[in-house]
């Protein structure tokens, strides 16, 4: 049940704003935490903050997110402070500590509640509408890998494990059609037959992390365009939010993900597959912008896979729902009877399309 104004403005009341608190509203279109924005009046004038409380349902282990969030927010604005960012305050998100110096709240039922700085001036969007909008994406979240590349301690929790550990998915996949327990393999036969085919390349990535060819670094996981804040005025982008799936992994799954979701002008579950394709003026704004804030701390063989990294987080996600599929739809909301398999061929074409450009999309990358 989503939580209601008045216990957020209870459980506001816990957090150190430095000033009283004006009111509370829900806030923003997210389906998986609830939200609010709350006005303070602060000795330094009225500022705005963001109040969520955690789906522990979705998080089964909320506080070893929490601590991940915790880190990742404190080393960037320290990283940001040390090199005199003049508006740090803007380009990492602030948890707000309670009144007890804590870094989330827990109620009296058990949920955990955070605190953040509102990013004034900045908006997130949901479509990418030109490659001007993909490249400052991408600038983004090259800044925020960057930002953390030299994250000190221990390795951050795996809160969602395996989550881009593509040979488990294909490993649940063959399970899946094995068992066929809804009967639907046969009303999927090109796509089991396009995903069986490309099963010699799902170990990839996962056996270059095992033996050390490719790093392990911090990654956003769910590099949409929606969790980067643009300014208003600039359009450059500002601060990459919703820090819930930040864990080890590599970048590599950030950038596959940024051109699974912003290089095809088809929804996600477009019907209509000659309308899905990679533009690859997308794709050269996305390594442009990724470049000019990651070349830095990328090696080699990271610049060389980049290409290689969309194809593979879009069959990925293509392969989850094509599982889903032949699992009786028990994982992803659907909207009508074969949504699952419209997503897996929506994917699967604009894995084909990168597969059909990929001698192109390699000589971008060399350029940059």
């Amino acid at each position: 049940m989503a939580a209601t104004v008045a216990e957020a403005l209870a459980v506001a009341a816990e957090f150190a704003f430095g000033g009283p608190i004006v009111s509370t509203a829900p806030y923003g279109s997210g389906h998986i935490n609830d939200t609010f924005l709350t006005p303070v009046g602060t000795a330094d004038g009225p500022r705005r903050f963001i109040l969520q409380r955690v789906n522990h349902q979705v998080f089964r282990q909320p506080d070893l997110l929490m601590e991940n969030v915790a880190r990742v927010c404190a080393h960037a604005h320290a990283k940001l402070r040390a090199a005199g960012a003049p508006d740090a305050r803007r380009r990492a998100l602030r948890l707000v500590p309670t009144k007890g110096g804590q870094a989330w709240h827990v109620d009296p039922s058990g949920n955990r509640w955070r605190c953040y700085d509102f990013i004034e001036g900045a908006t997130g969007h949901d479509v990418v509408r030109s490659p001007a909008q993909a490249e400052a994406a991408a600038k983004a979240f090259g800044a925020f890998q960057s930002l953390l590349a030299d994250l000190p301690g221990d390795r951050l929790h795996e809160t969602i494990p395996d989550f881009h550990h593509t040979p488990a998915r294909f490993a649940r996949f063959q399970a899946a059609l094995a068992k066929d327990g809804h009967g639907r393999a046969a009303a999927a036969g090109p796509e089991i037959a396009f995903a069986l085919a490309r099963g010699h390349e799902v170990g990839v990535i996962v056996d270059a992390l095992r033996a050390g060819t490719l790093p392990e670094r911090v990654t956003h996981n769910d590099t949409k365009l929606n969790n980067v804040l643009l300014d208003d005025v600039t359009q450059e982008g500002v601060c990459v939010i919703d820090l819930d799936t930040v864990m080890p992994g590599s970048a590599l799954y950030d950038f596959g993900d940024l051109v699974r979701t912003s290089t095809s002008p088809a929804a996600e579950d477009e019907t209509d597959l000659s309308r899905v394709r990679l533009q690859l003026p997308m794709f050269e704004a996305l390594v442009r912008g990724y470049l000019a804030s990651a070349r830095g701390f990328l090696t080699p063989r990271e610049k060389e896979l980049l290409p290689f990294a969309g194809k593979l987080i879009t069959f990925e996600i293509g392969l989850r729902f094509l599982t889903d599929w032949l699992e009786g739809d028990a994982y992803f909301k659907i909207k009508r009877p074969a949504h699952n398999l419209d997503r897996c061929r929506t994917q699967f074409a604009l894995v084909a399309s990168i597969e059909g450009q990929f001698p192109a999309m390699q000589e971008i990358v060399a350029r940059a």
